[in-house]
Order: C-alpha cells, then sequence, then structure tokens
C-alpha cells in the first residue's frame, strides 16, 4: 500500500492557497516530496478563473471587491468557481499520474470522483458521475445537480487536480460577483437552484466542514487504496509558496500574462 502525505483542512486566502499547490506540483515534479491529498477552504470568500479565461468576461470585479471577496487566477483550466467561506471543503490531489494506474487525464477524474462519491456515501449522500462535456470538465451530481467540480493540469507525469465539494450555498452571493451572460444576479440565483445542490441541502441539517473533510480522506483511502501520513510542507515548499504569492497577487497574472 503506497503512502502518501496528507495536509488537513487549512484555511487561507485566494493567492496562498493557489501558490501551495503549485509549489507541491513542482516538488513532486522534481521528486522532492511523495504524492499528497491536501484539503483547504478559502478566507475571505474568492473566485477563482481557469488559466485560459477573460477576467472581465467572469466575474463582477468592482462587486468583488466591494464585497471583500478575493479574485485569484488558477494554474489549471476549468471556467469561473466561487469559493464561499466556509461552504465547502476543496481538495488537491498531487500525484505521478502512474501511481494512479493510468496516463489518461479522464480516468484521473474518474479515479478521483470514486473517492469524492464514496466519501459522500459515508455522509448519507449519494452522487453520480457526469462525464462533462467540451465546455464542462467531469463533475458530481446528485439527482442532476452539481455538487462537486475539478479541473486539472498534468506536468510531466505530474497531475494537479483539484476541485470543490459544496458543503453549504450562498446562490445569491455566488452570482453578485459570478457573471451569466444573459440573465441578471437574481435570475442566475434562481436558475443555479435547479443545477446545483450541497451536503447540507441534501443532509437537511448542518455538518462541519472538519466532518467532510474526515469522510473525504476516507473515501480517498478506500480508493485509491493509499495509507495518509499527515505532514506538512518541506522548507523547500515553503520558499517557492512565498514567491509564488507575489505571482498569484499581480496584476500581469490575473489579467491572463504568462508568469
Amino acid at each position: 500500500m503506497d503512502t502518501w502525505r496528507y495536509l488537513p483542512l487549512s484555511i487561507n486566502d485566494a493567492a496562498l492557497n493557489m501558490a501551495i499547490d503549485e509549489a507541491i506540483l513542482n516538488a513532486r515534479i522534481a521528486n522532492s516530496v511523495p504524492n499528497t491529498l491536501r484539503f483547504y477552504s478559502w478566507r475571505p470568500s474568492a473566485v477563482s478563473v481557469g488559466r485560459n479565461q477573460t477576467l472581465q468576461n467572469e466575474v463582477y470585479l468592482d462587486t468583488a471587491h466591494h464585497l471583500g471577496v478575493d479574485v485569484v487566477r488558477r494554474l489549471s483550466g476549468g471556467g469561473a468557481v466561487y469559493h464561499d467561506l466556509g461552504g465547502e471543503v476543496t481538495y488537491s490531489v498531487i500525484a505521478r499520474v502512474s501511481d494512479l494506474g493510468t496516463v489518461d487525464p479522464t480516468t484521473v477524474y474518474t479515479k478521483i470522483y470514486d473517492a469524492l462519491t464514496d466519501a459522500l456515501r459515508l455522509l448519507g449522500v449519494p452522487a453520480d458521475y457526469s462525464s462533462g462535456d467540451a465546455k464542462n470538465c467531469p463533475n458530481l451530481t446528485v439527482l442532476g445537480r452539481k455538487i462537486s467540480g475539478s479541473s486539472q493540469i498534468i506536468s510531466r507525469g505530474v497531475v494537479l487536480q483539484h476541485g470543490t465539494l459544496l458543503v453549504n450555498l450562498d446562490l445569491p452571493q455566488m452570482f453578485r460577483v459570478l457573471q451569466l451572460k444573459g440573465v441578471s444576479c437574481t435570475q442566475a440565483a434562481d436558475i443555479a437552484m435547479h443545477k446545483i445542490t450541497s451536503i447540507q441541502t441534501e443532509l437537511g441539517h448542518k455538518i462541519s466542514l472538519n466532518t467532510v473533510a474526515n469522510a473525504l480522506a476516507q473515501g480517498f483511502k478506500a480508493v485509491l487504496r493509499i495509507h495518509l501520513q499527515e505532514g506538512g510542507l518541506t522548507s523547500g515548499e515553503e520558499a517557492i509558496v512565498v514567491r509564488l504569492q507575489e505571482k498569484y497577487r499581480s496584476t500581469e497574472w490575473m489579467l491572463g500574462s504568462k508568469i
């Protein structure tokens, strides 16, 4: 049974979250750290946009600034995502693709979503895998409503896949900052009620982020057949994080320039 490093649930701002993910990716490529599973949440709430998106077309930037919502560009692709303070657990898997028993990016999605599905089962929420389409990455749904989405990048044989598991929803806030073409913020929130769900919505009661994170850890261990050893960042990774935070806070990166 392979042993992976486990970084338990932490709370960080958007730039720091993205810097940590990229630092681990770089360290894994260099073989200086093992495969890693990481959980985190966001303070303050944030919007992350995909590597290739046009920021001004995805986010109401003035509104986000007024509300104190961070905005950050991810290293990975995919669409714009609203990360609510206290409303989700985000996971990152950073691993050699070969260690997941595949060379196919779609199969990586499937394996990771199998772990999330098992975690949701433990929590009492049955979920189904959705393969996505040309515009949407694969995701998890409950009776057709999305509960988890993710994006990935594969570099030199190492995958970074990070994604959300929705614990609670604040749809009015979400669509005050996310743009949905052709509809108002209120209309967008109404539409999303029929397309998005959360663990608390499905269970009908509150659940803590730590409880969700613990279930996720169990799901990953069972499905990937791995042992998790709790740890922290190495000194080398911490040094990279300091440098990368400057990148993720920079106007050039935010506007889509390559750094």
